[in-house]
This record gives structure tokens, C-alpha cells and sequence, in this order.
């Protein structure tokens, strides 16, 4: 049972049994209160997309007062060759000084080093205006805290960070492009570049426990920053805006609270490009966007391995709708870096590798939930409808628990997981759930279904409580138990 769940019949039950100690006026009124609440239960059970309106009713926008800040007035040049990160830093911060308002980038090209966002900012991209991020690695600097790939560090700024912010978005008809293929990023990471050696060296502090304070990376080592993290932060809007060429993650709200992401376009070449990856992020919004990207699309995560369980926070509650995926690999994924675990996302009416936005490369899985027995955690809750596809590499869904063949100790949980009105046409298979004999899944269920020129049968590996109930594959009905 769900936590939402498993509250409310506490509430419920809590109910009847003050019942018991109430006078006979109010006895009928608490009995209709506990039956109501059971009821309520039952019905979360049944459908638990009956959870979304209320999801969506916690998830609001920021709204700003209408001041206006140009970068101009503080010696902004828009001509992409003088530096503007001293004008960007000036600009937020008479912003946030004077109670919030809008950061205005006029058209023209912008280039500027890190810029950190403060509470109460909008940092608003007119239609014709580019920010476009230095390729000097020392543009960001000094380090700060961070989290790369799961694992908390200082490191390298992301271009647009923002530390334990209130009431902050970035919008516009604009552009935001990282120049990740121009700068020395993709160098970083391909043979022969160190990123594997600090990545590595990474993952052991995590796995030792060696205090965060002393994971400094940054100056002299090659752990590419993010595009744009959002730390520990709260009410936050993205709406409208194109994001080019990340020199990895692309969107990464980190232990946040209250995020829409709103006809957002994010588009880059780059490996490990993932689109958005909400982690340890709770009541989240991504609707109407388009990713065109070198990894998944969109990653639900929550910490790797020791350092995640550590921290210990899930991301949950997390909707989205109306999205198109062209990434190379996941359409919605969960995981892999989820050792704190998931819970409660709805996905619903996404398009995947569609004619008019089309790939590079085809991509692989429209659903990929991924962990293994190293990072444990739990991922509970998983709810896909109206997806509609072309031309993928892999398999439609793909749930594994043996990903990357890392071995460990931990349970590797995956549990409610409901597949409804899927349309594909063209992919290695339709349903691949890989499962162990000693962690199967439990609780997943595909219903009415319809996949075409599929080129090899099903794999169905250690999962229980299995139902599949008018899916058809290649025009043959496929039915369990």
C-alpha cells in the first residue's frame, strides 16, 4: 500500500475507533466520516490516477512583481563576444534587493560565465535573446555545492544554479545554449579525458562515506557541470524557453519543491545530455515539452548508491503530460540513480519519435525503469497511459533490476506499475521486464495495447502479480495470466 494510501486509511481508522468514545450525536456523523475516508482508500487502490488533481492543486507557478531589470542598464553587450557575467550577477541582484521582478535579456547574443539565480527572480529571455555560456571552464568557479550523477561534491557551477531559492523561473521565446559540442566537455569525457577517473574517484567518497566537505573537484579536474540545478529550492518555473547544447544533464532540480516545466524545448548532442532529471524532488509539472537529447529524456532520480541512501529523500509526485521524446535512449525513465527511492509518477499523452520531431538516432525505450541490487531503493508507483510511438531501437517497456550487471547486496524494488493505451509501430519488442528470482517485480499490469512490427517475442523474467489484458503484438492477442 502506497504511504498516500496507507494515510488515509490510518485517518479512516483512527475515525472509527474514536467512534467509540464519542455521544450518540456525533457517532453517526464520525461513522460517515471513516466510512467516507475507507472509501476513499478503496478507491486510490482501484484507479490511482485519482490522485493526479490533487497532485496539480499543490503544484503553482511563481508570480513576480512587475519590475523590470535589463541587463543593458548594468553594461550588458549583446554583441556574443564581450563577457556579461559581472551585468548578469548586478541585474539578479538589484532584483532581489529591491523584492523581485523580472531579469530582462533583450535580443541579441549574451555570453557570460555562471549565473546564480536569487529568490524572487525571473530571469526573462525576450524572443530574439541568447544567453550563450562561456566554454572556459574557469567561468565556473568557484565550486559549489553540488550533486553529480547522485552523489553530493562541490564541483564545477552549472551555468544557471541557484542554492536554497524561493519563487524562481526562467522564461521567454529565448534561447539558453551551453555550446556543449564548441567547449572542451565532450573532450572531458571521451578516452583519454580524465572524466572517468574523477567520476570514479567520486563514487568511491560515496561509497566510503567520505564527508562531503572533502569531495572538492572543480579546478583541475574534469567533472562536467550541469546546465541548469536548482539546489534545495522551491517554487520554480521554466516556461516556454529553448535550451541548446547542455555540457551534460540539461534541467536538474535537486531536493525541490513546487516545479512546472512548461512548453520547455531542450535539444543536445552531447552524451549524457538527459533532458530533465527531478531528484529528491517532490510535486513537479513537465507539460508540452520536446526533447531532442543523447540519453533520456526525462530521468526521475534520488541519489546513487550509499550517498543516496544516505540523504534518503525520494522523489515523488511528479506529472507528466503532452511531451514529445526524441532522446536516444528513455522516453520517461526511473533511475538508474535511485537509491532513495520513487514514488507517484504519472505520465500520460507523450509522443515518442514522432514525424515532425524526429531523432538523430532512433530511440530506445519509450518507458525504461532501471536499478540493480548496488543501489537498492525502491520504486513504487509508476503510471503510463496514452503514449503513442514510432521507430525505436529496443523494446517499449523495459523494466530491469539487473541494470548494468552491477551486483550488491540490496533489495531492488519494483512494484505498481500500470502500462494503459499504448500505440507502437516498429521496435525490437514490446514488453521486456527483467526481473531477479530473489527482488521480482510485483504489481504490474498492461492494458488494451497495440504494437506492430515488432521483431521478437516478449521477455516476462521473475514477475509477480502480472496481468496483461487486451495488448496485441504483431495483430496477436497476448494475455497473462
Amino acid at each position: 500500500m502506497r504511504p498516500a494510501s496507507r494515510r488515509s486509511f490510518l485517518a479512516a481508522t483512527g475515525t472509527a475507533a474514536a467512534a467509540a468514545l464519542l455521544p450518540p450525536a456525533a457517532l453517526a456523523g464520525s461513522a460517515a466520516e471513516a466510512a467516507a475516508a475507507e472509501a476513499a482508500v478503496a478507491r486510490l487502490a482501484r484507479d490511482p490516477w485519482e490522485q493526479v488533481p490533487g497532485i496539480l492543486a499543490r503544484i503553482r507557478p511563481p508570480k513576480f512583481p512587475a519590475r523590470r531589470f535589463d541587463i543593458t542598464r548594468y553594461g550588458a553587450v549583446g554583441d556574443g563576444a564581450t563577457k556579461n557575467t559581472e551585468a548578469f550577477r548586478a541585474a539578479i541582484r538589484a532584483c532581489n534587493k529591491a523584492g523581485g521582478g523580472r531579469v530582462l535579456v533583450p535580443p541579441g547574443r549574451f555570453l557570460t560565465g555562471a549565473v546564480q539565480l536569487l529568490s524572487r527572480v525571473d530571469l526573462h529571455v525576450a524572443e530574439g535573446g541568447v544567453i550563450v555560456f562561456s566554454t572556459d571552464p574557469e567561468d565556473y568557479l568557484p565550486v559549489v555545492f553540488t550533486r553529480w550523477e547522485g552523489t553530493e561534491c562541490y564541483n564545477y557551477s552549472s551555468f544557471v544554479y541557484a542554492y536554497g531559492q524561493r519563487d524562481i523561473a526562467i522564461t521567454g521565446k529565448g534561447v539558453l545554449d551551453g555550446q556543449g559540442m564548441t567547449g572542451p566537455w565532450k573532450s572531458w569525457r571521451d578516452p583519454g579525458g580524465n572524466a572517468l577517473i574523477d567520476q570514479a574517484e567520486l563514487r568511491r567518497m560515496g561509497t566510503e562515506g567520505v564527508p562531503v566537505a572533502e569531495r572538492v573537484f572543480g579546478d583541475g579536474h574534469h567533472l562536467r557541470p550541469n546546465m541548469i540545478q536548482f539546489y534545495d529550492c522551491r517554487n520554480i518555473l521554466m516556461r516556454d524557453i529553448t535550451v541548446l547544447e547542455p555540457p551534460m544533464w540539461t534541467i536538474h532540480p535537486v531536493l525541490c519543491r513546487n516545479v512546472t516545466l512548461r512548453d520547455v524545448d531542450v535539444i543536445g548532442r552531447i552524451n549524457n545530455s538527459d533532458g530533465v532529471d527531478p531528484e529528491c524532488t517532490s510535486d513537479m509539472l513537465i507539460t508540452g515539452c520536446r526533447f531532442h537529447t543523447e540519453d533520456d529524456s526525462i530521468a526521475v532520480k534520488s541519489g546513487r548508491d550509499e550517498d543516496g541512501h544516505r540523504v534518503g529523500v525520494p522523489s515523488e509526485n511528479i506529472v507528466i503530460r503532452d511531451c514529445v521524446f526524441s532522446g536516444r535512449w528513455g522516453g520517461v525513465a526511473v533511475g538508474s540513480e535511485m537509491s532513495g527511492g520513487v514514488r507517484n509518477v504519472f505520465a500520460e499523452d507523450c509522443r515518442i519519435n514522432p514525424l515532425d520531431f524526429p531523432g538523430r538516432y532512433n530511440p530506445r525505450h519509450p518507458v525504461f525503469i532501471k536499478t540493480n541490487k548496488k543501489r537498492g531503493g525502491f520504486i513504487d508507483g509508476v503510471y503510463i497511459r496514452g503514449f503513442t510511438g514510432r521507430e525505436i531501437d529496443r523494446d517499449c517497456i523495459y523494466l530491469t533490476t539487473r541494470y548494468g550487471n552491477q551486483q550488491g547486496s540490496r533489495p531492488a524494488v519494483i512494484r505498481n506499475v500500470r502500462i494503459e493505451d499504448m500505440v507502437h509501430d516498429g521496435a525490437r519488442r514490446a514488453i521486456n521486464l527483467e526481473g531477479l528470482a530473489s527482488d521480482p517485480f510485483t504489481g504490474v499490469h498492461i492494458e488494451r495495447c497495440t504494437f506492430t512490427r515488432m521483431a521478437n517475442p516478449e521477455i516476462i523474467d521473475h514477475v509477480r502479480d502480472l496481468t496483461i489484458r487486451r495488448v496485441t503484438v504483431n495483430g496477436t492477442e497476448v494475455v497473462h495470466p
